[in-house]
């Protein structure tokens, strides 16, 4: 597949699956490309994922999660090298693995939506930030067993992505308000925890999010009010900011706007979040505390994808 048609395959996965998580989508074009390479060695097969995963990178979709996707399935899929001679074994190899991975991956949320779910009780009151796929579906299922809370949800400038969190919250009969991402601290007193996801979890076990999660959390740690944050596992990733500053300008801004516009005057789409000011990571893993070394779960997701078996609920807390 030439830059073109990769190009043109992620971005219809995610116009015509508005569920699906754009780390999945990136995964899901890396089987595709595997599937129509004619490579002929790894290594040559190995260079076209690289080029199809910078591609996809220079489209206008969230960076942190294709770099932290797919970095994991490479490591996976590469690994078939070893296991056979044959590179058309090995190609064989590398689609099976591949088809065993997405499949962890699309039951990865459901796993969140079960854990998190528990915490939102009758007569709770949430403030959540953007739209967060998994956040919305945890709500959901919370209002479907007949639980009765309310629902606050920024607008989040700049996208406004918070306007059709909370039209869709409200379709399903669910008590939402929306408010300016100034009024933060007005409604902070108000609310019993927040629940917001993110792009990306960094080494630290803090998170790259939409921007304006920071001022969220920092808000939250000074009121006393929890502060959770719900992700898939495969979105954890090599990076360790110190600051604000550290995060990739790929990470903060879209690619047509890296190209063309003087960032000094451009506001980044995201924000890094340390791990001093979140409660609990809850993920496929289980709920996690954001103040243990993340290469612990790093090798733990590892030798569970390895394995192919379900990962010990020795991590998870009961509530």
């Amino acid at each position: 597949m030439d830059g073109a048609k990769v190009r043109e395959f992620f971005c219809k996965i995610i116009r015509e699956d508005e569920d699906v998580s754009v780390g999945v989508a990136a995964i899901r074009t890396l089987m595709e490309i595997i599937k129509h390479s004619k490579s002929e060695t790894v290594q040559e097969l190995e260079t076209n994922l690289k080029d199809g995963i910078n591609v996809m990178k220079n489209t206008d979709y969230p960076v942190a999660a294709i770099n932290s996707g797919c970095e994991l399935f490479l490591r996976f899929i590469t690994l078939a090298a070893l296991d056979t001679r044959c590179f058309s074994d090995c190609k064989k190899i590398m689609l099976d693995r591949g088809h065993l991975f997405i499949k962890k991956l699309d039951e990865a949320r459901g796993k969140i939506v079960r854990l998190a779910s528990k915490f939102i009780e009758d007569g709770s009151k949430v403030l959540t930030h953007s739209r967060s796929r998994v956040v919305l579906q945890t709500l959901r299922k919370a209002h479907k067993q007949n639980k009765r809370f309310e629902v606050f949800v920024t607008i989040s400038a700049p996208d406004n992505s918070g306007k059709q969190m909370c039209k869709e919250l409200q379709a399903e009969g669910i008590p939402c308000t929306l408010i300016l991402d100034s009024a933060v601290g007005y409604i902070m007193e108000q609310v019993h925890f927040i629940m917001v996801g993110a792009e990306g979890v960094v080494e630290s076990g803090g998170i790259v999010n939409k921007v304006g999660s920071y001022t969220m959390a920092v808000c939250a740690k000074e009121m006393k009010k929890p502060f959770y944050v719900l992700t898939e596992s495969f979105k954890f990733s090599r990076l360790f900011p110190l600051g604000q500053q550290d995060l990739p300008e790929e990470y903060k801004f879209k690619s047509s706007v890296r190209k063309s516009s003087d960032l000094k005057k451009v506001h980044p789409l995201v924000d890094y979040t340390p791990p001093a000011y979140i409660t609990l990571l809850f993920t496929d893993l289980g709920i996690l505390t954001p103040s243990a070394p993340l290469s612990t779960y790093k090798n733990i997701i590892w030798k569970s994808i390895m394995n192919m078996t379900p990962i010990q609920d020795v991590l998870i807390m009961d509530h």
